[in-house]
């Protein structure tokens, strides 16, 4: 183990110089360093939540390069399909449910507002939805502010935010794979709004495209400065680019297994006590590298999902519902204590 960058990570003292000399090191040695930090910040309980995904559409007037998803079909859910889906999610026990949409001119605040009312009149429910790039382009159309926005869709039931659009927030990057999505500075004004408003957010990477090491170490170093500013991140996610079926597929393969892995453990070592929960994707990793990198900084297994049409949509074999019975058989099978948690990290209600 690196006994000094163990202490370093602990005082929160690691440095993008830092990070980049770990990565070009014994990537065996940052497992083990990453793996006692987990240890020593998150214990040996490896949680994960019951919810549901919940793809509204497969519209979107944004048509970033890396998506396989968008405008395939041409869908749009109604308000009751929506409602039908999550009545699914609440007969397996689900205590959360993710909305994610495209981005279409019909989806304004009060599209949304609407939406998230009628989920709480019916359900006893988390709602975790929308991204900075949804909010942004609600609040557009709808001729408000971003923070106007945000504190309508908060009054009407919408209890947490993505941290989804965030890609690399790397501005040179967005430019080759998202170019019409929000900059890297509207990403973080928004998350930082959400936050002061007590919204509090999940933290994502998109790995894999056109970004180097430099580029995913500048955007895990911006993450931290927001969490150290506003404490509002629950969570860091590490998504691993599904490069079929997309404008990019000639361009890149992906990341390799072995940099998933190195992605998860220098998040635990940049990170810290700041972000102290790292989750894996098993729809895009597959159950058994991300029980790997469950033993390489990560603590937290995500969710059953029930529908993710947009990694099977980029190639994912993995499927798109995990029962928890199954979660907790493969917790289990690495010797770790599962757990069963909230949208917040705590028990469910």
């Amino acid at each position: 183990m690196l006994k000094d960058v163990y202490k370093r990570s602990l005082a929160g003292e690691i440095t993008a110089d830092d990070a980049m000399a770990l990565l070009k090191g014994n990537p065996f040695e940052l497992f083990e360093t990453a793996d006692a930090l987990r240890r020593e910040i998150a214990g040996d309980e490896v949680t994960f939540v019951v919810n549901r995904l919940v793809d509204i559409t497969d519209r979107c007037v944004i048509g970033c390069e890396f998506c396989s998803f968008r405008n395939n079909i041409g869908y749009e859910m109604t308000t009751e399909e929506v409602l039908d889906s999550i009545g699914e999610a609440k007969a397996i026990g689900a205590t959360e449910v993710c909305l994610i949409s495209g981005v279409l001119p019909k989806m304004n605040v009060d599209y949304y507002c609407n939406l998230f009312r009628a989920i709480k009149d019916k359900y006893d429910i988390m709602i975790h939805a929308l991204s900075p790039m949804e909010v942004y382009y609600a609040a557009k159309v709808s001729k408000v502010t971003t923070a106007e926005a945000l504190k309508a869709f908060r009054a009407t039931g919408m209890d947490t935010m993505t941290g989804a659009s965030a890609e690399i927030l790397v501005d040179a990057v967005r430019a080759k794979i998202c170019p019409r999505k929000v900059s890297t500075a509207d990403w973080v004004r928004i998350t930082m709004e959400a936050h002061g408003l007590g919204i509090r957010t999940t933290s994502t990477i998109m790995h894999g495209t056109v970004e180097t090491w430099e580029d995913r170490i500048e955007h895990m170093m911006l993450l931290r400065d927001i969490q150290r500013k506003t404490h509002g991140f629950t969570e860091f996610i590490p998504l691993t680019f599904m490069h079929e079926n997309n404008r990019l597929t000639d361009v890149s393969q992906g990341a390799s297994g072995m940099e998933d892995l190195m992605v998860h453990a220098i998040a635990r070592v940049i990170f810290g006590r700041d972000i102290p929960n790292i989750q894996v994707s098993w729809p895009k990793m597959g159950v058994k590298l991300s029980q790997v990198a469950l033993n390489c900084g990560a603590n937290d297994f995500g969710g059953t999902m029930m529908e993710d049409k947009i990694t099977t949509a980029g190639g994912s074999k993995y499927g798109e519902y995990m029962p928890k019975e199954q979660i907790e058989r493969i917790i289990r099978a690495i010797g770790r204590t599962p757990r069963e948690r909230d949208t917040l990290y705590g028990m469910p209600r």
